[in-house]
């Protein structure tokens, strides 16, 4: 069975699609058979690799009957990254998008058609703590929360753990904070790296990776492309991810959730 991860915040420009969408190129090159799910109404991940707004059906047609999770799925270059696209979606009727999503039972079933065969899914979420958020909380198995190095991300944080604790204690009784992700973090910044003193010590489960501030991650937007797949030598930001992998796949294992098959591997003989 898939594992669901919703990547959520309270507030926007904290990097979630893009966490998202590196994210899920990491957990596939890990060989984590991955289905990333575009649930944003803006279509952010369709924007991240610079498709068109009407390029790729998706979730949008599957709401209202007219494709399947077949005929909606975008297989990537890698074997084991799937992408299932926002669809073409108006703007006037992004209102009407939400409710539909909203509706009880709508999302699990069309989670349930598309995932089948994949370890994990990751569903990228619009900001907020409005419709779209709750409807895959209320769905999803564990949430992963990308968190600014700023001021703002700070004192507004306390808004979408509560939601969380909200969703569990009524709706969804397995879901669980995977972590809290720092991210935009500058290294360099005191006002940054106070914020982040303040994050360390106040917060449960903020993970020890941390994403710092690069415009490498904007020159990969601008080339459509996850900040890994540009040629030349990997950069560490992609390295990041692979870091995050790691570690999250160390918490989901503490939590007693496995993905895939596991890393075994038969005894070998060195001499």
């Amino acid at each position: 069975m898939a594992v669901r991860i919703a990547i959520t915040s309270q507030k926007g420009g904290v990097g979630k699609s893009t966490v998202a969408l590196n994210l899920a190129v990491a957990f596939a090159e890990r060989q984590r058979t991955t289905l990333l799910v575009d649930l944003d109404p803006q279509g952010a991940i369709g924007l991240s690799l610079a498709r068109a707004d009407s390029e790729w059906p998706g979730v949008a047609e599957m709401l209202v009957g007219q494709r399947r999770a077949a005929e909606a799925l975008v297989r990537t270059r890698l074997d084991s990254l799937s992408i299932l696209p926002r669809g073409r979606l108006d703007p006037v009727d992004v209102a009407e998008y939400e409710k539909a999503i909203y509706v009880p039972g709508v999302l699990d079933t069309l989670l349930r058609e598309a995932e089948e065969g994949f370890d994990v899914v990751l569903l990228d979420l619009p900001s907020g703590l409005g419709m779209v958020p709750r409807a895959a909380l209320a769905v999803a198995d564990f949430a992963l929360i990308p968190f600014q190095a700023e001021t703002l991300a700070l004192r507004s944080v306390s808004q979408i753990l509560r939601v969380l604790d909200h969703v569990r204690s009524h709706e969804n009784p397995r879901l669980r904070l995977l972590g809290i992700l720092p991210t935009q973090v500058r290294l360099g910044k005191d006002t940054s790296m106070e914020v982040m003193s303040h994050v360390w010590g106040d917060l449960a489960g903020v993970l020890e990776t941390v994403v710092p501030w690069s415009d490498a991650y904007a020159r990969a937007s601008q080339a459509g492309l996850p900040v890994g797949f540009a040629g030349g030598r990997v950069p560490p930001e992609a390295r990041r991810f692979e870091m995050l992998v790691s570690e999250l796949e160390t918490r989901l294992a503490e939590l007693g959730c496995m993905i895939g098959e596991g890393d075994e591997q038969p005894r070998r003989e060195l001499l």
